[in-house]
């Protein structure tokens, strides 16, 4: 008996190797088929793949059939070079099978069909091929974010696309395709903050000292009929200790805790009357060892009893509007007592030093109990923890079909 594979076209691009003799079965020691090793079942089956050299069209699925009334196909696995699965679809004769998720463009892919005859023997065969990309110019690419680096608990990651998707189903692709890993391991989840950009928190804050990563798997993905996923650079930050700053515009006193323990109480002074201090909680962007700070950056007119022009030092920002986090030797007299800056938190040079070369990027700082506004969940720094767990996931694509799309206008001032 012969069951060596010759390959042969079947109406286009059918794959079909010339039949074995009726009723043979598999070789082995046993007189038993299910005792012999599979045999090449490549003239049971009829790929729809490509020919040689040719690559496959990624928009038409893939099919394999059974040959012949003696065979049916068991089971059928395709992967890609990136090991993910081709979701397919098997019938209960065992006659057809094909795939019921679009292919990737520009993959390698390994399809492994198992077959049984008549009388019980199985067989084997492994077909391999390539995906063309009918759309190059048209890749969605992704770039993550924060830069790579060490930031505190509260960092949320950023997805970037190069071009806006709006469709839910789309959004659901591309979200699907973006994985974040941390360890120690947490949940979390995706919020779609508008059209081309993507935030990612867990449930509460990261844990301290975890390494996390986020990449994407959107390569060669169709997304719609006419954008395909790019390549995209994989994104690994870490966490330092938690660090949180929770500053009582009542009490006018900022507590400092590290890892959960209280490190320092720092008098303080917040936004007066007409200027109170957003609610909430913020993130910190970064930090600036001298600003300067002017009345007129945030409308207030250069005559006025409000107005001011000072040299700003140790200076933490927590908004992009210019809420700060500083020193502010004029006010030491308040500090402790009464809400009298125009909206920034000032506190002594000391402490402001202080707490200028203990927090960083990532870090947290929570106001409460002031008359302010809340803090934005996103336009003006990262207010992502302001949004409850079953809020933020409603910003999912996975999750709801009805996805935000908020706009936030921001003033990109200094405010003292």
């Amino acid at each position: 008996m012969n069951h060596s594979p010759r390959i042969r076209t079947v109406l286009g691009c059918t794959l079909v190797v010339a039949a074995l003799g009726a009723g043979l079965t598999a070789c082995g020691s046993s007189s038993h088929p299910l005792s012999a090793a599979p045999y090449d079942a490549a003239d049971q089956i009829a790929f729809s793949g490509p020919v040689g050299a040719k690559k496959a069209d990624p928009d038409k699925p893939l099919e394999v059939t059974a040959q012949g009334d003696e065979a049916r196909i068991t089971d059928v696995t395709a992967t890609d070079a990136m090991g993910r699965y081709v979701a397919g679809e098997l019938a209960a004769d065992g006659r057809r099978w094909h795939s019921t998720a679009p292919l990737a463009a520009e993959a390698q892919y390994t399809v492994r069909v198992s077959t049984e005859d008549e009388d019980g023997a199985q067989g084997r065969k492994v077909l391999t091929f390539e995906t063309g990309n009918p759309a190059k110019e048209k890749a969605l690419k992704v770039t993550f974010g924060p830069d790579a680096g060490k930031y505190g608990v509260g960092q949320p990651l950023v997805a970037e696309l190069n071009k806006p998707v709006k469709d839910p189903k789309a959004r659901a692709i591309v979200e699907r395709a973006l994985k974040v890993d941390s360890k120690p391991a947490v949940d979390g989840s995706w919020y779609w903050v508008d059209s081309k950009e993507l935030h990612y928190r867990p449930k509460e804050y990261w844990p301290a000292h975890a390494t996390i990563t986020a990449r994407s798997n959107l390569q060669g993905i169709k997304v719609t009929d006419r954008l395909w996923g790019g390549k995209s650079k994989p994104l690994t930050i870490t966490t330092g200790d938690k660090l949180v700053a929770i500053t009582d515009a009542g009490s006018h006193y900022m507590t400092v805790y590290r890892n959960g323990e209280e490190i320092n109480s720092i008098p303080i002074t917040t936004g007066k009357p007409g200027f109170e201090t957003r609610n909430g909680t913020k993130v910190v962007l970064g930090q600036e060892y001298y600003v300067r700070m002017r009345g007129t950056s945030i409308g207030i007119s250069e005559g006025s009893s409000d107005s001011y022009d000072l040299p700003v030092y140790y200076a933490t920002r927590v908004t992009w509007s210019g809420e700060y986090v500083h020193a502010a030797p004029w006010s030491t007299g308040s500090q402790g007592a009464a809400n009298v800056s125009h909206g920034c938190t000032g506190m002594s040079t000391g402490n402001a030093e202080w707490f200028f070369d203990t927090f960083h990027k990532g870090d947290i700082v929570k106001v409460v109990n002031s008359y302010g506004d809340e803090m934005d969940p996103f336009g003006n720094g990262f207010g992502d923890w302001n949004l409850g767990w079953k809020e933020w996931g409603k910003g999912s694509a996975l999750n709801t079909t009805d996805t935000p799309d908020p706009v936030h206008q921001a003033r990109l001032s200094p405010q003292l």
